[in-house]
């Protein structure tokens, strides 16, 4: 690679510079998940982060000078993603869930679920005309799920629940950041053990769902996202079994428990092949939610 300097002697403009991005990102192969799908968003996003502007006036700005300065932290983070193979929010600080911006580093996953849909619905048709008092994000990470949801549903009370104290911290930041602080609390717990005797109308989860075979071939985007919030044993399982066999305990009478499986969803219907999942259709794409009623947990019982 040629010396910083005379790269940046040689680019000038903001499109000089995600033109450079672009290329450095196809020529090492990088993998897009983390929310953009090819090379031209992730580098407009940080060549616009790195220069404070907005993307609604990227055309007004495109053929702007950069200053030496300005040049050098751009390629900073360019080189960042490329080299490094850093996820592009955790250059950033930011991710967007739900139509709003979320604090994230590498305590926490990048937001990504298809839950944001159903949030954004108001999780409806499954909800009905029962009131949403109280919901539980179980595995909350960045609390980007549960905070979303009392975006959506100003009435509801949310508890935000991880064991990880880390993640807590940044789920907290996330609740000021949004200003719901009188009705959302984060609570340090192993799934529903700090937890007795709290009841819920919604349990809505995101746990860790990736199997033994997916962990170990991982690109490298993903290496970078904590393994605590990845890993769930040989099937991918691990915790979904426990909130399977202990959901009820902590659902309302019509409540509902809401929880994402991703590819463990084969694994899932294998190990349970008379537990009713009704698996959420997703209109922007994304799979592996299922959804089961406190009736249907309190009829299969036996079977976790």
């Amino acid at each position: 690679m040629e010396a910083r300097d005379q790269i940046a002697a040689h680019l000038s403009t903001i499109r000089d510079f995600i033109r450079w991005g672009m290329t450095q990102f196809q020529r090492a192969g990088l993998y897009y998940g983390h929310g953009t799908d090819n090379p031209l968003d992730e580098a407009v996003a940080l060549v616009l982060h790195c220069l404070y502007l907005p993307y609604d006036q990227l055309d007004a700005v495109i053929d702007a000078r950069l200053t030496p300065e300005e040049r050098h932290l751009v390629l900073d983070a360019l080189e960042t993603r490329f080299v490094e193979r850093v996820p592009v929010p955790y250059i950033t600080g930011e991710a967007w869930f739900a139509g709003y911006p979320f604090t994230v580093d590498d305590r926490v996953l990048i937001p990504r679920s298809p839950l944001a849909e159903l949030i954004e619905q108001g999780f409806e048709p499954w909800v009905g005309e029962q009131p949403v008092e109280r919901v539980l994000d179980l595995c909350t990470g960045s609390g980007c799920i549960g905070i979303a949801c009392a975006l959506y549903l100003p009435e509801a009370e949310v508890v935000l629940a991880d064991i990880s104290q880390d993640a807590l911290d940044v789920a907290e930041a996330n609740i000021v950041r949004h200003g719901v602080q009188d009705r959302v609390e984060a609570v340090q717990s192993d799934l529903f053990s700090e937890l007795q005797h709290e009841e819920f109308d919604i349990i809505v989860s995101n746990p860790p769902y990736v199997d033994a075979l997916d962990m170990a071939s991982l690109p490298p985007e993903y290496r970078h996202e904590p393994e605590l919030a990845l890993a769930a044993g040989d099937d991918g399982l691990d915790l979904v079994r426990t909130i399977l066999r202990e959901a009820a305990d902590h659902l309302s009478e019509h409540g509902l428990l809401i929880v994402e499986v991703g590819n463990s969803w084969e694994a899932l219907e294998e190990a349970y092949p008379l537990v009713p999942f009704t698996w959420i259709e997703f209109e922007r794409g994304g799979h592996g939610v299922f959804l089961l009623t406190r009736e249907q947990l309190d009829a299969c019982a036996d079977h976790f």
